[in-house]
């Protein structure tokens, strides 16, 4: 495992907040898929930075409740390239490691934007999926429901066995409510109070997402940030880790699962 040596530095100091906490909040975003081979669409090595796709629209705009309802091809042709992005991916190293962290405390929750699923799929107990399921998909003008493994072979946009209506996929596009269920779970989870904030592989433009960070960081809880790129809450942070996830988390289970943690010296975080 190979990390620059101010790295080092920031994820011992980062354990060492760890090692006194009991709650703990983990915010996840395309980043955090990066190192399974998952392409991002914002941020370090996205394919949208800034960028309008080969439609002429912005990414925001393709992928929106809006283009949805009046172009679903346009819509759907960029839900089946993320869809192809992920399909054959696997979780990687560091979804594992995030898996076994969340033994070690009282409670450890992960609040996910990524549809993949790749955290529950390694068995993490608490995930909150605020952006959906890329594979759920219901008719949006009946009540037929389907879970598909990939979209190989699935017409674009596909349409309802029973009505003909236009299926979509269980994620929030741009422009529309993020689901009940996963908001009342955030708002349960920082209720009960968190002792520090990790966010990993996320740019942070949402306020749902920087929420916590910056609510963390204002009271004066440890915040984390495990990141290659910059992000909207790069600044605010106690511990800043520029690097890719995978190594990181594998790294810091090593040191948490470790009998004895030195403290790290003053200027390490």
């Amino acid at each position: 495992m190979t990390l620059e040596i101010a790295d080092l530095d920031a994820v011992h100091a980062l354990a060492w907040d760890l090692r006194r906490a009991r709650r703990v909040l983990v915010i996840t975003g395309a980043g955090m898929s990066a190192d399974s081979g998952v392409p991002t669409y914002r941020g370090f090595g996205g394919l949208y930075n800034g960028e309008k796709t080969e439609d002429g629209v912005a990414i925001e705009v393709a992928l929106s409740g809006p283009m949805l309802r009046s172009k679903p091809a346009v819509c759907w042709k960029y839900l089946g390239e993320i869809e192809r992005g992920a399909r054959g991916r696997k979780p990687h190293a560091g979804h594992y490691a995030l898996t076994q962290l969340a033994t070690l405390f009282e409670s450890f929750t992960v609040l996910t934007q990524n549809v993949d699923d790749f955290h529950g799929s390694t068995g993490q107990a608490d995930v909150i999926e605020m952006h959906g399921n890329l594979y759920a998909l219901s008719c949006m003008s009946c009540a037929y429901e389907t879970h598909v493994s990939d979209y190989d072979g699935m017409a674009i946009p596909p349409i309802c066995p029973d009505c003909g209506g236009v299926i979509r996929p269980g994620v929030v596009l741009f422009g529309e409510s993020l689901p009940q269920a996963a908001v009342l779970r955030l708002e349960q989870v920082l209720s009960d109070g968190v002792d520090i904030v990790v966010s990993i592989g996320t740019t942070s433009v949402f306020p749902y997402i920087a929420g916590p960070v910056i609510s963390a960081a204002r009271s004066g809880r440890p915040t984390a940030e495990i990141n290659p790129g910059t992000s909207e809450v790069s600044h605010l942070v106690r511990h800043r880790i520029r690097a890719c996830a995978a190594p990181v988390l594998e790294y810091l289970l090593a040191l948490l699962m470790a009998p004895a943690l030195d403290e790290p010296t003053i200027g390490a975080a």
